[in-house]
């Protein structure tokens, strides 16, 4: 890799591995995603790894029929929903989150939301939460590849900012103080932001709601046909 690939990727790498990688083995927290010019965005670890709570039951609640959770992480969301009888994938770039979720009883592959999927075109469900829908630093161009995964008329429920915020970062993974990972990007949006951006890709928003304590807000999305 040139010294100038090494600064700055846009790809999954900074996930697969490392100091994420081990956090999720050992369901400790720590980690910090961090850019140049002060931003701080904790990594929510020991909750990821935990099991799903009433915000994630809500999640559950909503969905509908065949699910695919991006960016699955540990696997709380895909085991709830096994265990309601959905029929659930979850995808992650991190080999050790595919792993944690099939230990927990799920079905998860190593994968790209921008890389081919099984059953491409006929989710009837799709999840971004925890954040995920930063992956890849560009909402828009994400909102846009998962309207081709769902079905016609397939829902899709984001998890946004609890501030209305629209932004892109350059950013990297941090241990404590200590930089852990090259630079990547990262986004983050608002409800009001996202209800806009996947007007433009396809979706029309069906549902928006808040958790009683206020720190985390969803948003429910339907595929146009």
């Amino acid at each position: 890799m040139s010294a100038a690939a090494s600064k700055w990727i846009s790809g999954p790498e900074p996930w697969r591995r490392g100091p994420y990688a081990k956090a999720i083995s050992a369901a400790r927290g720590g980690l910090t995603l961090r850019d140049a010019e002060g931003w701080c965005l904790a990594l929510d670890i020991r909750r990821w790894c935990a099991q799903a709570d009433a915000a994630d039951r809500g999640v559950v609640d909503r969905s509908v029929g065949r699910v695919l959770d991006i960016g699955c992480g540990a696997g709380r969301l895909v085991e709830e929903l096994a265990r309601r009888g959905h029929q659930v994938l979850g995808i992650d770039v991190c080999p050790t989150a595919v792993i944690s979720t099939v230990c927990r009883g799920g079905r998860a592959a190593s994968r790209s939301v921008f890389e081919p999927l099984p059953g491409e075109g006929f989710w009837d469900t799709a999840l971004l939460v925890d954040g995920n829908i930063g992956i890849g630093g560009d909402p828009r161009r994400l909102l846009h590849r998962v309207r081709d995964v769902v079905r016609d008329r397939g829902l899709l429920i984001v998890e946004t900012s609890p501030t209305d915020v629209d932004e892109r970062r350059r950013v990297r993974i941090h241990a404590g103080q200590t930089v852990a990972s090259p630079v990547f990007a990262w986004a983050t949006v608002g409800t009001r932001t996202l209800v806009r951006y996947g007007r433009m890709a396809g979706w029309k928003t069906v549902e928006e709601w808040v958790v009683p304590s206020g720190e985390r807000h969803f948003v429910a999305l339907r595929a146009l046909a």
